[in-house]
């Protein structure tokens, strides 16, 4: 499988996604732990790819998503954007309501 192919089955995989420079827990730049912290503060379980671990990941997932920079944050399929986007979003409660809408919907499509 190419690499392309793992990411798009990851973000398919994955209602909400975070595409960061380290963990949540361990964040390693400032926009990653920034946008971690509104993802988090959302309430909903979601997963991440550290891109440090995964240079391909890292090398590809901008052409993919004609988005240059990380982090990215991924909702239902649909690129959210980055941490700037993310932080203001947080701040206006639209965030929470994508994030919360998301989820539910996933949880609805496995019962």
């Amino acid at each position: 499988m190419d690499i392309i192919d793992t990411i798009k089955e990851q973000i398919a995989n994955n209602t909400i996604l975070l595409y960061m420079k380290g963990s949540p827990n361990a964040p390693q730049c400032g926009f990653s732990a920034k946008a971690s912290q509104a993802v988090m503060g959302c309430g909903e379980k979601f997963a991440y790819v550290d891109i440090l671990q995964n240079p391909e990941i890292r090398a590809n997932l901008p052409k993919y998503a004609n988005w240059p920079t990380f982090p990215q944050l991924w909702v239902a399929g649909e690129l959210v954007g980055g941490s700037d986007i993310m932080l203001e979003m947080f701040e206006k409660g639209e965030l929470q309501t994508l994030i919360k809408e998301a989820a539910a919907k996933a949880k609805a499509s496995e019962a």
